[in-house]
């Protein structure tokens, strides 16, 4: 018999289904004139509120302020680790929030919270615009809080704080896509995110209208990948990864067996090559038929999606080459060495005798990580406006993250100190009861294995990281 979860996991997939269906097609989208949310308001008039941010006593200097960033969880620290790498910002500092108790952002839009999405990518803005972490430039390291949550926070800024600009990662991204294909009448570019950023239609949207600007007439397909889990799972969170299970458990809700395109395709196992070591798989079978499949590494979530993308491409349109692969997540870069993995692997794969991926995976093909990207858009904006910092700054990185309240009931907490599912998603838009604080970074509040990471793969990042970690 199926259970309550099952059944509202199936019509998640359904809705994200049909949301995916229409941010993909090629119709237009009108332009809808921009509404402020409350909280905005009460930000810049409520002094009465929690979220009020009394701009008036922002220090005029802006040059030696931080640059604040934010992301959903930990995968904005490849960006942050694109500004350390890059001699241009030697003198400045940064601040870095992850709002890790409220991720997956991208869930939100499936469980029609957008309302109060939108309030959160507002409530990270307030927090690196007030005291004491007033920032000269906010960049927004998530491509689903760029694409829901940009002009809001462009609103918040002018009229609050004019100096102070922001700065999203998708037009990065797609400046950075256009740059390298070949504009010969042919062209497809990939686009590997969360759900919420695909449903959101802003890459889709972005690459057509810049493409336009640049003086290309012809279509350009865009073929679109969510990847419900992918980014969960790179941050270790339990609802998609599991390190302790060894069997199929019930509380799973990443990708399972089917034919869409956030489903794990049996047909195509030789494909995937999915590693099964360490339980990085949990599976039942019967036979020598799957029954049940449950993802259980970062590694096989990348592997399930880069195939599910190339191989739709390669049937519906298998004469066009992609020319490159937006990673429009920041938590994708994490696995860039798997990704060209699978691509070398399919362009050695073959059916029937032939490598049928051969002409839609081009020798010159590659990932785009807008991360760089972002960097020099940021450098150029703060080299216009004379804000690049000219001293060497005492504190170069704070680190902060948010966990949940402690004055959150505790059966809205689960086994591992987070918000439950239901709690996290069930929550509306306009309250001023704060369900997260925010607090430095430390071993208490981070994976170890995302610690790991970062020491691994983002060595800057982890040089001023460390000695902030107690």
């Amino acid at each position: 018999m199926e259970n309550s979860h099952m059944r509202s996991k199936r019509n998640i997939v359904f809705f994200f289904t049909v949301i995916l269906a229409v941010a993909c097609s090629p119709k237009k989208v009108a332009n809808n004139t921009y509404q402020s949310i409350p909280i905005i308001e009460k930000a810049l008039r409520d002094t009465s509120s929690v979220y009020f941010a009394d701009y008036g006593s922002y220090p005029s200097d802006l040059k030696q302020l931080p640059i604040g960033i934010f992301d959903s969880g930990t995968g904005g620290l490849t960006v942050l680790e694109a500004f350390l790498s890059m001699d241009e910002f030697n003198n400045e500092s940064f601040r870095y929030l992850a709002d890790q108790a409220n991720m997956p952002y991208g869930n939100y839009a499936a469980a029609n919270k957008l309302d109060y999405f939108r309030e959160l990518v507002v409530k990270d803005a307030l927090f690196l615009t007030t005291e004491p972490n007033h920032s000269k430039i906010i960049v927004i390291a998530c491509n689903t809080a760029t694409a829901y949550g940009l002009k809001d926070v462009q609103y918040l800024l002018e009229k609050g704080v004019p100096g102070v600009s922001v700065i999203g990662v998708i037009d990065a991204g797609v400046n950075a896509s256009l740059d390298k294909v070949r504009f010969d009448g042919n062209v497809a570019i990939g686009v590997m995110a969360t759900v919420g950023t695909i449903s959101s239609g802003g890459y889709q949207k972005t690459i057509k209208s810049s493409a336009l600007k640049r003086g290309f007439k012809d279509e350009i397909k865009v073929v679109c990948q969510p990847g419900m889990g992918f980014a969960e799972a790179v941050d270790m969170e339990v609802d998609y990864i599991d390190k302790n299970a060894v069997a199929i458990r019930d509380n799973y809700r990443g990708p399972v067996i089917g034919n869409d395109s956030i489903s794990i395709d049996t047909t195509l196992l030789d494909r995937y090559r999915f590693n099964f070591a360490n339980n990085s798989m949990l599976y039942k079978k019967s036979g020598n038929r799957y029954v049940t499949i449950q993802l259980n590494s970062a590694a096989n979530y990348a592997r399930l999606y880069l195939v599910n993308l190339i191989e739709r491409h390669r049937l519906r349109d298998g004469e066009t080459p992609i020319d490159n692969i937006i990673l429009g997540c920041t938590h994708y870069p994490f696995l860039l060495d798997t990704l060209n993995k699978v691509v070398s692997e399919l362009r050695d794969y073959t059916k029937d005798g032939d490598k049928i991926y051969d002409k839609i995976l081009p020798n010159d093909f590659e990932f785009i990580d807008p991360s760089i990207y972002t960097a020099r858009e940021v450098y150029q904006k703060l080299k216009d406006r004379k804000l690049l910092s000219d001293t060497y700054p005492a504190n170069k990185l704070k680190a902060f993250i948010t966990v949940p309240a402690a004055t959150v009931s505790p059966e809205n907490i689960d086994k591992n100190g987070n918000f439950t599912y239901q709690f996290k998603y069930g929550r509306e838009a306009g309250s001023e009861i704060q369900t997260v604080c925010t607090v430095p970074f430390s071993i208490q509040n981070l994976n170890p294995d995302n610690l790991l990471r970062i020491e691994e793969r983002l060595p800057h990042t982890w040089h001023f990281l460390k000695e902030e970690l107690k």
